[in-house]
């Protein structure tokens, strides 16, 4: 289907369930051959405000995130100040040494074992945890659930470590290492790793759970702090630069970018779905990368093709729903699959750990 075709009526018929003008919303766009050819928001940003949600509206990304702590890591191992088979704990003061075997690429890949931090976090605590907490938490684990490169297990603990890890290695803080060397450079001025009381959300889009009575807040949670698994926002109008950046390898190289990009082996004769920082998978023959976020009052999607050179975006600012769906479908107006979107599953659907 031709790019007019798709970008019409029937496109946003897929967004219908964020429709209601009453209830909060969700921002899509699709970019193809470094073109955005679909743009759409509906529904509300903030629901006292009645603020409309756009496509500069500034979604938390949850788990997106995790592509930006890994484009941080890339960006030191192709200056030679890190490499990604170095022992954490020789890089990382602090790392509990009972964790000695768990290297850069294990916590990148999600093959390092290590514990969930959230495991430690009760749920009557309402103190929010930072980075920086997570590494006692680690040590209050017993090893790790695998012995590290042998297995996958998604860890919200590997992406926190890598964030401390930038700042070891770098010395600037995590928040203002992405602003310096990532957004800024890109002209993303708003996308921000956000800091309660240190940085501001411009457009900010809130949080939201559907209850008996309707939508109620809930935009923040004990581990909304942390800021290298999911502590990013940002928007579909300002990733449009992001993606065009992968396509140009405008940050790093091509033989960096496709670290990122490639599924490892297993010992067991496997590969694992998960690059660093992105699912890797083949959808009908084409390599496809993706990733979803879900924490409190969001969830979202980001599917790329890059050999189509086609990517869909679609964040929303509610707790539930499978915005996956939506931007499968959507990038369906395109690639004209054999086999519908619910019989081509994202890889994160079958991965433990990572709902």
């Amino acid at each position: 289907m031709n790019a007019g075709c798709a970008a019409g009526s029937s496109a946003r018929e897929l967004l219908s369930d964020y429709e209601n003008p009453e209830a909060p919303g969700a921002s899509a766009i699709v970019i193809h051959e470094g073109r955005v050819v679909f743009e759409h928001a509906s529904g509300l940003a903030d629901l006292p405000s009645r603020t409309p949600a756009m496509p500069e509206t500034q979604y938390r990304l949850a788990s997106l995130s995790k592509q930006f702590t890994a484009m941080a890591i890339l960006l030191l191992i192709e200056e030679g100040r890190l490499h990604d088979d170095d022992r954490v704990v020789d890089v990382l003061p602090g790392f509990p040494p009972t964790l000695g075997e768990v290297r850069i690429r294990h916590l990148l890949q999600h093959t390092s074992g290590i514990w969930d931090y959230e495991a430690f976090v009760p749920d009557t605590q309402t103190e929010q945890v930072k980075d920086r907490d997570v590494l006692g938490l680690l040590a209050r684990a017993q090893g790790t659930y695998f012995p590290p490169g042998t297995a996958v297990r998604y860890s919200n603990s590997g992406y926190a470590v890598l964030s401390l890890v930038v700042e070891q290695v770098s010395g600037m803080p995590f928040a203002r290492f992405l602003h310096e060397r990532v957004f800024a450079p890109l002209g993303m001025r708003a996308t921000v790793a956000h800091e309660e009381g240190r940085s501001t959300v411009a457009r900010r889009a809130y949080g939201y759970v559907a209850g008996a009575d309707g939508f109620r807040p809930r935009d923040q949670s004990p581990t909304s702090a942390v800021l290298g698994d999911g502590g990013i926002y940002s928007s579909v109008a300002e990733l449009v630069a992001w993606d065009r950046a992968l396509d140009a390898h405008t940050l790093v190289g091509a033989d960096t970018q496709r670290l990122a990009w490639t599924a490892p082996p297993l010992p067991d004769g496997t590969r694992s779905p998960y690059g660093f920082g992105w699912f890797v998978d083949e959808d009908e023959g084409r390599p496809r990368l993706s990733h979803h976020g879900e924490t409190c009052g969001f969830t979202n999607a980001l599917v790329k093709y890059p050999e189509q050179r086609l990517t869909v975006i679609v964040l929303t600012n509610r707790a539930g729903g499978e915005p996956w769906r939506i931007a499968q479908r959507l990038a369906d107006r395109w690639l004209a699959p054999k086999a519908p979107a619910e019989q081509r599953p994202w890889p994160f659907e079958t991965l433990p750990n990572a709902r």
